[in-house]
Parts: structure tokens; C-alpha cells; sequence
């Protein structure tokens, strides 16, 4: 039996590799090509030091030295002592350059372009047929080469991570801008683009508690790729609540497959909160924090922020001085290009 694992670097970039049953991380890393540091692979130095985030694993000697035992109670582990007894995801706090690692390149064509609103777009490529195969953890991104240019942007994935040759993307649009410009006024079905991927820490851990989503934007496009997942693999009896704050009723997308989550996950909700409604708007009104309620946050959770930097700022600083349990704060911070 073999286990796959996700290699993640602190730059971003993801390896997925595939482990054999009793081989040992390390080994199956170099096995792929992947240099991860060492020095004693007896358990003692803790130079392939990493952190288990997802899945279930053994350990042979781990030296009281290497990792206390209130690291390994917080999931640190050893590589050249660890085995993987699930599929998994490995956190390593290095750069992928040390471990002599490049982004993998995919090529494909643009397979539906969806003006959502003069702000919003979503984007689905189709991979070409004999492309690497494409795995990404829920809630990672790509860099999309623009067509026309030697210039790339960064878009989270709005699609289950599931192996697929085709994925989406949520586009926020921009009044001008290389990106922008091409999906308004070039794009057409069938276009050749191309992407590098995978990339970002920002991602779905293993659920063992609530989740408290907060998405800024298009931010929500990270979200729908980790509640799609969560759909198909499962999401464990959790409650999951997204609150999604947009800053007019205009730039708000992807209702409809939020409702369609809502009947596919049986703990999920999710609030609507405009910065500047209509009048005849009747949900949340003002910055997403006003439709946070600290009571429903008593008991340990987990918390992914996605979207704009004030919103991030702003919503961790709510936490910190609300009365909520103890939690933990993932968060990728979205920025103009």
C-alpha cells in the first residue's frame, strides 16, 4: 500500500510525493528528488525536523533532545524516523531552493470565462492532454501566466482539490490591469494558457474542531476550494461557518454554489456582509467583524482568513479582544498586483 504525502516548503511551494508502505518519509523524498536536509537519520539531530498536519504516522526513536515531548504533542516530527500510516501533509520551515525544487509548469485552454459582475470573473482551464498530473491542497494557488505577456499572477484555486484536468479560479477585476485586461477584452474559449503550481501555506489542515471561515472578496475562491474538498472527502461532523464580506451587493458571486454546499455539508453556514448596501439590501450590513458573534466561538476552533489585508488586520484583532475559546489563526493576505 502506498500513502501520498504533501511536501510543504516555507516559500509555498508543494511536492506530492508517494510514499510505500514502511519507507520512510525521508527516503521517499529523496526518493522523488527531494533534497530535504539531514545529518544523523537516527533521530538525534533533528535536522529533517518537520510538522505533521494532516494524517496519522509512526515513529521510531525519537532522542528527548530532538523534539520534546511538547513539540511532538504539537505534531513535530522527524522524517528519517517516520512512516506514514495515511496520506498526509508535511510542513518543513525551509526554503524549497535548498532542497534543489522548481514549480511544476502546466499547460491547458481557457474552457468557460464567466463575468460574474465588472468585478468579478471566473476563470476554468481544461489541461492539456499528457500534462502532469495536478494536486494542490484546498485553499493553495497558481501563478497564471497572462497570454500575450511575460508577466503572471497569483490565484487560489476555487475548485475541489481533488486530481482533475480541469480547475477554477475566482478573479477579482481590476479597473486596469494586465489580468483584467485580457479576461474583458481577449479572452475567447480555447485560448492556450499556462500556470505554475502549487503554492502557498495558506491551506485546509486536518479538522479535529470548528471552523471559522472569513473571506474578504475574492478571497472566497480559497473557501470554495476547501468547503468542495470537505464535500467530497468528508468534513468530519464539524461546524464550519463562512462569513463573506464584500464591499457592494454588485461584487457578490458564487451564491449558488454556496447554497448547493449548504446541502452537501450538514454543519455548514454562511452570512453575507455588504460594506456599502442599497436600500434594498436586507442582509449584514458594514465590515465583515459586525456579523461575528463571539458566543458561538466558546469552545476550541480554527480560524482561515482570506482577502484583503485591512480585513485580516481587522478580523485578528477582533479575536484577540473578544471572549472566545482558544483557536488557531491561518491567513493569506490578498494584494494587488
Amino acid at each position: 500500500m502506498t500513502h501520498r504525502a504533501a511536501i510543504i516548503f516555507r516559500d509555498g511551494l508543494t511536492q506530492f510525493i508517494q510514499v510505500e508502505q514502511n519507507e520512510k518519509l525521508l527516503d521517499a523524498a529523496f526518493r522523488h528528488g527531494i533534497s530535504l536536509p539531514l545529518d544523523c537519520r537516527e533521530g538525534v539531530c533533528a535536522t529533517c525536523r518537520g510538522r505533521c498536519e494532516s494524517g496519522t504516522i509512526e515513529m521510531e526513536y525519537v532522542d528527548d533532545e530532538a523534539l520534546s515531548a511538547s513539540e511532538l504533542e504539537q505534531g513535530y516530527m522527524l522524517a528519517c524516523q517516520t512512516r506514514l500510516t495515511s496520506p498526509g501533509s508535511f510542513y518543513f520551515d525551509i526554503d524549497s531552493s535548498i532542497c534543489n525544487l522548481s514549480q511544476q509548469n502546466y499547460r491547458g485552454r481557457v474552457s468557460a470565462l464567466n463575468m460574474l459582475s465588472d468585478t468579478v470573473a471566473t476563470l476554468e482551464i481544461t489541461l492539456d492532454e499528457g500534462s502532469p498530473e495536478l494536486h494542490y491542497l484546498p485553499g493553495q494557488y497558481a501563478r497564471i501566466q497572462i497570454p500575450g505577456s511575460e508577466e503572471s499572477r497569483a490565484y487560489s484555486y476555487a475548485s475541489a482539490s481533488a486530481q482533475s484536468a480541469v480547475v477554477r479560479f475566482l478573479i477579482r477585476l481590476l479597473p486596469s490591469g494586465l489580468m483584467s485586461d485580457y479576461l474583458r477584452q481577449r479572452c475567447q474559449v480555447g485560448d492556450s494558457i499556462s500556470f505554475t503550481a502549487p503554492f502557498g501555506a495558506f491551506y485546509l489542515r486536518e479538522v479535529k474542531r470548528p471552523l471559522l471561515f472569513v473571506a474578504g472578496g475574492t478571497g472566497l475562491s480559497a473557501f470554495l476550494s476547501m468547503l468542495e474538498s470537505l464535500a467530497e472527502q468528508g468534513d468530519g461532523g464539524q461546524p464550519i461557518a463562512l462569513y463573506y464580506g464584500v464591499n457592494r451587493e454588485s461584487e457578490i458571486s458564487e451564491l449558488a454554489r454556496l447554497d448547493a454546499l449548504s446541502q452537501r455539508l450538514t454543519h455548514f453556514s454562511y452570512q453575507v456582509v455588504v460594506v456599502d448596501p442599497s436600500a434594498a439590501w436586507q442582509g449584514k450590513k458594514g465590515w465583515v467583524t459586525n456579523a461575528l458573534e463571539s458566543h458561538l466561538l466558546q469552545q476550541p476552533f480554527d480560524a482561515y482568513l482570506c482577502g484583503p489585508p485591512p480585513m485580516i488586520e481587522a478580523t485578528c484583532n477582533w479575536l484577540s479582544a473578544q471572549p472566545v475559546a482558544e483557536h488557531q489563526v491561518y491567513f493569506e493576505r490578498f494584494v494587488s498586483s
